[in-house]
């Protein structure tokens, strides 16, 4: 689990309630019904009609992505790399085969795969670019829908506003009903920027975040694949791969790697 997620998202919501007056002032002034019908089916429901159901659905359910940490990172990848490296120098390319089988990242997997089979240089690239490219998408999808929720939820807020005035207005000689429809007014526009700024707007700068972790770890699984079927030296390979890290990193992968 991420926990900058957890605390993010728990301290943003814990210091809201507090500056509200606490929960009871929560449920008493701040819990409005029409107002959530308005805000959040609004909003939702545009979104619905924007996407397909299974689009939706897959959108609504990369919310819990922000709480997962990546399996694998950049130097555990480059490790596993070089290590392949020296036994593909070892024994040659097909003694990597049973070495493939108990990797965890399938994309890994599916290249090795491909030089152990004697794929193409050219046609390994363009296989795992692809799929790449497709991850990409999918993930920029995810993103995207988050992106559209925090543009809707404040416009159905503004939207709730109109309404609560427009009934106010209109019924200004019911003092009993002015308190209502400015609660309306007020509390949805409350409600569409709480959507915008707490729920979705680090759900897509999360989900964007991790999407550029992912796209660059397989890069660097491609680059290391295909020097390994070039046959590079393990050292060279790690000293390339290197490029991919950080300054800081880089003395510790150097201290532990396994090129020979």
């Amino acid at each position: 689990m991420d926990i900058a997620s957890i605390i993010g998202i728990g301290a943003a919501l814990f210091l809201m309630i507090n500056g509200m007056g606490g929960v009871g002032a929560l449920m008493e002034t701040f819990i409005d019904m029409p107002s959530v019908f308005i805000t959040f089916g609004g909003a939702f429901g545009t979104i619905l009609a924007m996407n397909t159901l299974k689009g939706f659905l897959a959108g609504l359910k990369s919310y819990l992505l922000i709480f997962k940490t990546p399996k694998s990172s950049e130097i555990d990848t480059i490790k596993s790399i070089i290590d392949l490296s020296n036994l593909a120098r070892r024994e040659g390319l097909l003694a990597l085969e049973e070495s493939a089988n108990s990797l965890d990242d399938e994309f890994m997997k599916k290249g090795v795969m491909l030089i152990v089979d004697g794929t193409d240089p050219e046609l390994v690239r363009s296989i795992l670019e692809a799929e790449l490219i497709n991850v990409d998408t999918r993930h920029q999808s995810n993103i995207g829908f988050w992106k559209d929720v925090a543009s809707m939820g404040p416009a159905w807020g503004m939207i709730g506003t109109l309404i609560g005035l427009i009934l106010m207005l209109k019924d200004l000689s019911d003092p009993d009903s002015i308190g209502p429809n400015m609660a309306v007014a007020l509390i949805t526009t409350l409600y569409g920027s709480v959507l915008a700024n707490w729920v979705c707007a680090p759900a897509s700068s999360k989900l964007a975040k991790l999407n550029d972790t992912e796209i660059k770890l397989k890069e660097v699984m491609i680059e290391g694949i295909l020097s390994i079927q070039a046959g590079e030296n393990p050292r060279v390979i790690e000293e390339k791969l290197k490029a991919f890290l950080a300054p800081k990193d880089r003395a510790g992968l150097g201290e532990e790697g396994g090129g020979q």
